[in-house]
């Protein structure tokens, strides 16, 4: 039997209609005080998640992170560029979120694939360049994904198998827990050394970035 189709098949069950796409639809709610904020410390960052720049940086930003999000598009050449401006001082941690349901979980267990591939960064280009061709295609949207993947560099037959694989799954339903206990509500959202970034923005990002790197020195 071809495992293809029964695969494409299985990841694209009743694929909703993809959420309003205006940009500013999609900006962070500030996260509170109180419990969610004495929560969230320990839930920000867990050992397995995808790390882009080096792993002892002085400087950590978490992303919750949406690849079917027009916000996240928007954010991922920003975001490349800060590592780019920073290349031993800033690591980013990507925590899934998926908002947009079956659109958005097709796209983290190609990532997910991706990773065990040693292409992860690459993937995740081709996803969010190419995002407004697969993230509205409701049933089609696992074909479209690994279509974009497999041009990337994602081995497409090896990739079927290790998206089937329990840590994948155990991975996506942490994050999930960790989005609820942390509150996030939108995304993307960004924590810069355990700081929330607020207000949202490009400019408050690279401050408190810049900040950070320039208290590590510091110290």
């Amino acid at each position: 039997m071809n495992k293809k189709p029964l695969l494409i098949a299985t990841l694209a069950l009743a694929v909703a209609a993809f959420a309003v796409g205006a940009w500013y639809a999609t900006r962070p709610a500030p996260v509170g005080d109180g419990p969610t904020a004495i929560a969230q410390a320990d839930r920000l960052i867990r050992a397995y998640s995808p790390v882009l720049g080096p792993e002892d940086a002085a400087v950590t930003i978490v992303e919750f992170f949406d690849p079917a999000c027009e916000a996240c598009r928007a954010f991922h050449p920003i975001v490349k560029d800060i590592l780019a401006q920073y290349p031993e001082d800033v690591r980013v941690v990507i925590r899934y979120t998926p908002f947009h349901g079956e659109s958005s979980e097709a796209a983290i267990l190609a990532l997910e694939a991706a990773r065990m591939q040693g292409i992860y960064l690459p993937v995740m280009d081709a996803l969010m360049t190419n995002q407004t061709s697969w993230a509205r295609r409701g049933p089609s949207v696992p074909g479209a994904v690994m279509s974009i993947a497999g041009a990337a560099g994602l081995d497409v037959t090896a990739a079927e198998s290790q998206m089937k694989m329990p840590d994948i799954v155990a991975i996506m339903n942490q994050d999930r827990a960790d989005v609820e206990t942390i509150g996030i509500r939108q995304t993307p959202t960004f924590f810069v050394n355990g700081k929330p970034l607020e207000p949202f923005g490009e400019v408050t990002l690279r401050s408190l970035v810049k900040s950070e790197v320039e208290r590590a020195e510091e110290n």
